[in-house]
């Protein structure tokens, strides 16, 4: 726009309304969740006032102009938009809107009140059905719709707000939108919500929370006076007992009623409401059987909260087309003749009868239960019957009174009333016996003497029974889930609404029709398949009789409690719409501050009003860190700081009384950056942090003195050069610049010099934050290349070394390890007197952690400039290292070496000569805390005669055992056999890669030294530690080896490394075993725990085997036994000597060695049958191994690798059942040799013999009314290992039947019984489950709050 434009008097948006610049405005609706997706665009020109922008707005959307408010923005952020002013002429121009750029604006609630929307005669239209909306909103993102709803206009005022239903909506807590139904059609009830408003709470009584008449009162007041568009039930599901997890658990909306009104029952006790729930709901019916003979009839009389109706009967493919068809057949007797026949007390036989139910009384609130859920046996799972059934909107159920069944003489009562029938309603025992009734029955009352006046009272109680439809409880959705609404019709105006949730809309009686559910065509079997899965669930009528039809009462009818309950509640949501405003200008970010005393990194939540000066927000946050005692107030000051990058973007002078909203740039969800509170001691000054510098944080190095010192924070620009930046820190460390040597630290142990005098910062690397090495000295060191300098490696022992705490054991060493070094030395009687050299030498020295420190401190000073000597004047690559670090040697290592003990100091070098004593292993699997065989295995395994040494020996000759045999690899097996060529081995688990083997290929890698930081401390830990429990505070290099830790940990737990555990503490003090030795500390970190524990650790070749027992006929085939050690070298016989003490002591089994037998166990498969003189190799033994031990019924049938063990279980289809199984041993994969050996088990002639493999994991279930046409019988090969078959290993299950044997017939009756026996067993063991429900948990209500007991209406 020209300037000359602004001062012409013709309008614009006339004159020039062509060339004129146009604002184009996109509005967001965010009053509902259905209209938050939507977006309306106005293109208007920019001399538009603001005025004229909400007309427009409101014509668009169909609110009424007034009763919304609109906010301006980038649309990224809610905060950062501005409320408009929609009583001013200001343009669009003026208020700050852009040409040509989108305007994003949100359309809010005003006041916290919705919008109006415009009614029929302020011109909007809402008439057409297809701007209604009913049934499940779509999800969001969705396209499209069903057929069911049509909806392709969408229409704001099509979705009302609670200002024009007059309703309010229930928050769904997760999957509640069962509970939600049923409380706004009980809410919809004048008659239950009139006699809940009666009934007034004691609080002296119960607690209001516990309550649940009271919580139900509360929520009702609520739903009728809150200004709400939605409220909450968690008080109500409370009050049940519930936790936030039933929120999750989805339920039948039939069941809930049953049970809550169960609940309500209990609860209303001695109270006029104690019969409220009978007087409403509860009707009765006769449950009869009538011989054909004589006509004698045995009866009962059962009461009922609702009528089920079936939708299709059993073994029916056409469903019922009406609820009055279901009625009729529901009372439809049935002739109990042929094997149903009924024994009639008074002929004394058994005659044909007729059975049957007969309505006598029907409730003033009839509910009908549509069982749309069944069971179907072909699946075997539980679908939804979606076929079309209607409902009337007016019920007459006087056809369902039969009077001529009064008029017949009755007899007593009989409790045994015959054959259950399926549809009969359930007996309610907490009801009153009939004939105590009141005399408020429509229906037929028993106790008239008068057969006359009975039967007129029958004719006129007929012509009463009319009911009107005011609720249907719609489930959409199927079997396995689904979402439950209600179209309730209103007493008051007559109008039909659905409540969905928290969305309140009007209907039609057209919607109501569209819940008969099915499709247009014909109602064939598959129908229900392909129809709409949203139709009625549960209908509830209510009686027209204007004698009792009541009508909701006014506020000026309220009992007085309940008008004080009404105050009490609007007072309450008062209160909560303040508090939501002052939560909606309240400024919420992070808050650090390192502690000035502490000196620790305290983090806080700041939050403070956004009209607060930041010097309001300093107060505050000063109270929140609570430094009252540590510092001044104006000592402190708020600056923006960057936690991730530790970086201080800028500081706030002058802006003291500057609002934090408009510092922080309003009030938003998250910031990008946080606060962090500054402290200085009084004799400071603040520095001045400037947008654009970054932080360095300054490291001093001494080389002298081997030390780092903590970080001095300096400011520099990115384009600085070095020697300007070398300047800079000079000033601040106040070292000389000419020497200075700059290190920077980019990333973890990548150290950069600083060398190139010209270049920038931003060259270099630098950015937000960063961290810096300087050292300046004249030593000659800095003449050395950067990679070959003291400064390189100091750095580099500085960035790698971690501080770890170890717990030590409690116990005393010492009876522990004499007996692990005489066992070590039993090995070799040769070195019997070093051993116990050794053992003199170590127990004399067993000193205290703070005597070893005390000394070795002391010894420390005087070596330090021995070693600066020795690093000029030794020989290459060892004297450079020696130089750079301590000599640190153990008391332990003392034993070991001839050197003086004056030359031990506690920081070591650390030379593994033999780290063949350390065999390392995969990280154990199991938690510490269940480990079995921390104690009684290690204490077993010492005491065993296989030691390490003599296991090795085993690999180059054979062992000579016992029954002449000689010991052989189990790897030599006959699966070979099968596919020759193809190596084969055990494992199943990861190959091993953690053993020494890498290390025993390479003598140059063995004999290569590794020189590793050390240094220990006491440490005194927590109280909750334990009583005399010692600590260490370890400072080690995470580059060394677990291997030289534990050779570095010896002296101070007094053991050899080979005979302690190191267990590394994670989150919730779960420990796990560290094993693998040849790995580095580089997972560990600052602060991490580790706990050492007695007892033997894993050595060369050994490894931790789980041990189940295979139980081949039980229910659960696989049990856990115990953990063992397995040596590589070792014979199978050998280990099941091992396992004998352990299985007696650990599991209670007592055992000869010939009475159990090991296998190989793959997941839960049994397999390969070891052999007593196997041997275990590396190629077949491996970290987390598993093995099955079998217990034998009789003598070891296994003798050689060449036969073959199958289990195999007879199929007898004349009884429809499997026999047991047994096992058979095979010399050969003959087919031939396998139906002898059938044969000659069963007696089964051989020519009949009929077998098939089985399928899946062991033990291979399947249902028997599938396996004699399933499994592939008799297949047409004369070999086992060869395809179908592939029976190559033990284990394999063989079924087999008489092929002459007829199968059973079952009936329909049999099959279905053995369909659900058969259903539940292979679901119980986990096998052949095709369909997986997500598990049901009952509905309970805890009448005492307590989900831990059983209190609950069933």
């Amino acid at each position: 726009m020209v300037p000359s434009e602004e001062n012409q008097l013709v309008p614009k948006e006339i004159e020039n309304a062509a060339d004129e610049p146009r604002v184009l405005c996109i509005i967001q609706d965010t009053t509902n969740s259905k209209t938050v997706n939507e977006r309306i665009t106005l293109n208007l020109p920019a001399s538009t006032p603001l005025r004229r922008l909400f007309e427009d707005v409101a014509s668009k959307v169909g609110y009424v102009n007034g009763t919304f408010d609109l906010v301006w923005g980038n649309g990224v952020n809610v905060a950062d938009m501005t409320l408009l002013d929609q009583t001013t002429d200001k343009s669009l121009l003026d208020a700050g809107f852009e040409v040509g750029k989108k305007n994003f604006l949100r359309l809010t609630d005003k006041d916290g009140e919705q919008p109006h929307v415009m009614s029929e005669e302020s011109g909007t239209t809402d008439d057409g059905s297809q701007d209604r909306f009913i049934g499940p909103l779509p999800r969001e993102g969705s396209v499209g719709c069903t057929n069911d709803y049509v909806c392709q206009n969408y229409s704001y005022s099509s979705f009302l707000s609670k200002s024009e239903t007059g309703y309010v909506g229930l928050v769904n807590q997760a999957m509640t939108c069962y509970l939600n139904s049923l409380l706004q059609t009980l809410f919809m009830t004048p008659e239950f919500r009139n006699a809940l408003y009666k009934w007034e709470f004691e609080e002296s009584e119960e607690d209001p929370v516990m309550s649940i008449p009271y919580q139900l009162q509360r929520l009702f007041v609520l739903l009728q006076t809150s200004k709400k568009r939605a409220i909450e039930t968690t008080d109500v599901t409370r009050s049940f007992g519930w936790d936030s997890s039933e929120a999750w658990q989805q339920h039948d909306v039939q069941e809930l009623c049953r049970v809550m009104f169960d609940a309500l029952e209990q609860k209303w006790k001695q109270t006029e409401q104690a019969d409220l729930i009978n007087q409403l709901y509860q009707g009765k019916l006769k449950d009869y059987v009538r011989c054909l003979e004589c006509g004698y009839e045995g009866w009962r009389i059962d009461t009922y909260l609702d009528i089920p109706l079936v939708i299709r009967p059993y073994g029916s493919n056409q469903a019922f087309a009406s609820v009055e068809e279901a009625l009729h057949a529901f009372i439809q007797p049935e002739i109990l003749d042929g094997p149903n026949q009924y024994f009639c007390e008074r002929c004394k036989k058994k005659c044909d009868a007729r059975k049957g139910l007969r309505f006598l009384h029907f409730p003033y609130l009839l509910t009908l239960q549509l069982k749309r859920f069944d069971f179907d046996y072909t699946t075997m799972h539980r679908i939804k019957l979606n076929d079309r059934m209607t409902f009337p909107e007016e019920l007459d159920m006087s056809t369902f009174i039969d009077v001529e069944d009064e008029k017949s003489p009755q007899t007593e009562s009989c409790t045994d009333s015959g054959a259950e029938n399926e549809g009969s309603c359930h007996s309610d025992q907490m009801s009153n016996d009939f004939s105590n009734d009141d005399g408020v029955d429509e229906g037929i009352c028993l106790e008239s003497n008068s057969g006359a006046e009975r039967i007129s009272k029958v004719g006129i109680e007929k012509n009463s029974l009319l009911y009107e439809l005011f609720s249907v409880m719609v489930h959409s959705g199927s079997a396995a889930g689904g979402h439950y609404y209600a179209c309730i019709k209103s007493f008051s105006d007559e109008q039909w609404y659905s409540f969905n949730d928290q969305h309140v809309s009007k209907i039609t009686q057209e919607d109501i029709k569209k819940t008969y559910g099915g499709s247009s065509g014909s109602r064939g079997y598959y129908s229900s398949a392909f129809a709409s899965s949203t139709n009625a669930y549960m209908l509830i009528y209510r009686l027209k009789d204007p004698t009792r039809n009541a009508k909701f009462l006014e506020v000026n009818e309220y009992p007085e409690h309940i008008k004080q309950l009404v105050q009490k509640e609007k007072e309450l949501e008062e209160q909560e719409k303040r508090q939501r405003e002052i939560e909606r200008n309240t400024c919420k970010i992070k808050l650090f501050c390192m502690h000035p005393v502490k000196q620790i990194m305290m983090e806080n939540k700041l939050e403070v009003h956004k009209d607060k000066t930041l010097k309001e927000a300093l107060e505050i946050a000063y109270k929140i860190m609570d430094l009252e005692e540590a510092v001044p107030l104006d000592c402190c000051r708020l600056v923006k700081y960057d936690e991730f990058h530790d970086y201080l973007e800028r500081s706030y002078e002058g802006q003291e009384d500057t609002p934090m909203g408009l510092l922080l740039g309003g009030v938003k969800s998250t910031y990008m950056f946080d606060l962090l509170l500054e402290t200085r001691r009084p004799d400071q000054i603040f520095q001045c942090y400037k947008p654009g510098e970054v932080m360095v944080k300054v490291h001093v190095v001494d080389l002298k003195t081997e030390s780092v010192a903590p970080p001095i924070s300096v400011r520099a620009y990115l384009n600085q050069t070095v020697t300007e930046f070398k300047q800079l820190v000079s000033k601040a460390v106040r070292l000389p610049a000419e020497t200075m040597r700059v290190v920077l630290e980019r990333c973890y142990n990548d150290l950069r010099l600083l060398n190139v005098a010209n270049k920038t910062l931003k060259a270099e690397g630098f950015f937000r934050s960063n961290k810096v090495f300087v050292e300046s000295s004249e030593s000659s060191d800095r003449q050395m290349a950067y990679a070959d300098s003291y400064l390189w490696k100091l750095l580099g022992r500085h960035a790698n070394t971690i501080r770890l705490y170890v717990s030590l054991p409690e116990q005393s060493p010492g009876s522990q390890f004499k007996r692990t070094v005489n066992q070590k030395a039993s090995g070799d009687s040769g070195n019997l007197d070093e051993a116990c050299a050794r053992v003199k030498g170590l127990t004399g020295n067993m000193r205290s952690v703070e005597a070893i420190l005390e000394e070795s401190t002391e010894k420390l000073k005087s070596l330090s400039l021995q070693q600066e000597q020795e690093g000029d004047n030794g020989d290459s690559s060892k004297s450079t290292e020696a130089s750079d670090f301590e000599n640190i040697e153990s008391p332990l290592n003392e034993v070991d070496s001839l050197a003086s003990a004056e030359n031990r100091e506690l920081e070591n070098q650390i030379q593994i000569s033999d780290p063949e004593n350390f065999q390392s292993e995969e990280r154990s699997d199991s938690d510490v805390n269940n480990d079995r065989s921390t104690s009684s295995v290690d204490s077993d395994i010492l005491s065993s005669s296989h030691s390490s040494d003599t296991l090795c020996n085993v690999d180059n000759a054979p062992i000579p055992l016992a029954n002449g045999l000689d010991s052989h690899s189990i790897t030599s097996s006959r699966r070979s056999k099968a596919n020759e060529g193809k190596k084969e081995t055990w494992d199943t688990a990861e190959d091993d890669s953690g053993t020494d083997s890498e290390y025993d290929e390479s003598g140059k890698s063995r004999g290569e030294a590794q020189y590793m930081y050390f240094k220990a401390e006491p440490y005194a830990a927590d109280e909750g530690s334990g009583e005399g429990q010692k600590w260490l505070m370890v400072h080690v290099d995470k580059r060394i080896t677990l291997s030289a830790f534990k050779q570095h940990l010896e002296p101070f737990v007094g053991v050899l490394s080979s005979h302690f555990k190191v267990f590394r503490v994670y989150a919730s003090n779960q420990e796990f075993e560290s094993v693998r030795l040849n790995e580095t500390l580089s997972s560990f970190s600052d602060d991490n725990k580790i706990t050492i524990r007695l007892g033997r650790a894993l050595k060369k070749g050994e490894y931790r085997v789980k041990v189940y027992q295979l139980l081949i006929n039980e229910p659960e085939p696989c049990k856990f036994l115990l953990d063992a050690i397995f040596a590589k070298g070792m014979t199978v016989r050998q280990s099941k000597e091992e396992l004998l003490p352990q299985l007696r002591e650990q599991c209670g089994l007592d055992l000869t060695i010939d009475r159990f037998r090991l296998r190989k166990k793959t997941w839960k498969n049994p397999g390969t049958v070891f052999l007593d003189y196997h041997v275990y190799e590396e190629d077949n033994i491996s970290s987390n191994w598993e093995v099955f031990l079998e217990i034998l019924d009789g003598a070891e049938k296994m003798k050689s690798m060449s036969q073959i063990a199958v289990l195999s279980r007879r199929w007898r289809p004349s009884e429809m059942k499997l026999d047991p199984f047994q096992e058979v041993v095979l010399e050969s994969s003959s087919v031939d040799e396998l139906k002898e050996k059938l044969s000659e088990t069963s007696g089964i002639p051989l020519e009949y013999i009929e077998f098939a493999k089985g399928r899946g994991t062991f033990p291979c279930d399947i249902s028997v009314l599938e396996i004699h046409q399933d499994l592939d019988w008799n297949p047409k090969v004369s070999a086992l290992n060869v395809w179908p078959l592939y029976i190559c290993d033990d284990g394999a299950v063989i079924f087999y039947r008489d092929k002459t044997e007829e199968l059973m017939e079952l009936t329909d009756e049999q099959r279905n019984e053995l369909m659900k026996k058969e259903s539940s067993r292979l679901q119980k063991t986990g096998h052949r489950v095709t369909y997986s429900p997500r598990k049901e948990k009952a509905l309970k209500i805890y009448l005492d709050g307590a989900p831990n007991k059983e209190l609950t209406q069933d």
